[in-house]
């Protein structure tokens, strides 16, 4: 994974709404949560959130069992001071997806839009996926959001993973069912195009 000094530079130097990630909302992700069907109480992780505006609509929306969690303490703070009163709703978590202790089967939604492409190391990929089986429910939902096989070939100066879908699920293995995928075209605040894939899975097994 790549350095927290790095992450915390870039939320230092750049305004949250000028990183080329930037959505004003996450319509893809809320979609995709919304088409699991599980009620407002569902436990509901966003892994690599950060600054992301996905958590406002989440909020917004009604679901009350939410969790951020992100590498940089700069980004957290940005969404915590964004959501103002709010954000006592969220349960915040400033770590590294590759070493943190999540609870057993604590979670009913796995969210990551643009964390796994970061993982150019097989080891740092097989640590993220043991955690997301360690954490989230048997018949638990995945949606996971990579740049696709035409993306770009790095971010934030750093080189990433490009996956088709069926390379993307191939990460996780037999235990989670792909159940749908997406391709998007983001447009950076700058205006270029960056293709996407989402894959929505969910877990089997206990």
């Amino acid at each position: 994974m790549q350095s927290k000094a790095h992450w915390e530079n870039v939320y230092a130097t750049k305004a949250t709404d000028a990183v080329s990630w930037f959505q004003p909302h996450a319509d893809v992700s809320l979609g995709l949560i919304r088409s699991t069907l599980l009620g407002h109480d569902a436990g509901i992780i966003d892994v690599g959130g950060g600054a992301s505006t996905l958590i406002d609509d989440l909020v917004a929306n009604g679901y009350t069992d939410l969790t951020v969690l992100d590498l940089s303490g700069a980004a957290l703070n940005a969404a915590r001071q964004r959501l103002g009163e709010r954000a006592s709703q969220v349960h915040w978590i400033e770590a590294d997806i590759t070493q943190v202790e999540l609870p057993t089967n604590r979670y009913d939604i796995w969210h990551d839009r643009a964390v796994f492409h970061f993982l150019t190391d097989p080891a740092d990929r097989a640590a993220y996926v043991r955690t997301v089986l360690r954490s989230v429910k048997p018949g638990g939902h995945v949606i996971v959001a990579t740049f696709a096989e035409d993306g770009p070939l790095q971010c934030s100066g750093l080189p990433v993973m490009r996956y088709r879908p069926g390379e993307l699920h191939d990460q996780f293995g037999e235990t989670f069912v792909l159940l749908d995928h997406r391709k998007e075209e983001h447009h950076t605040p700058s205006g270029a195009a960056q293709s996407f894939v989402y894959c929505y899975c969910r877990r089997v097994g206990s």
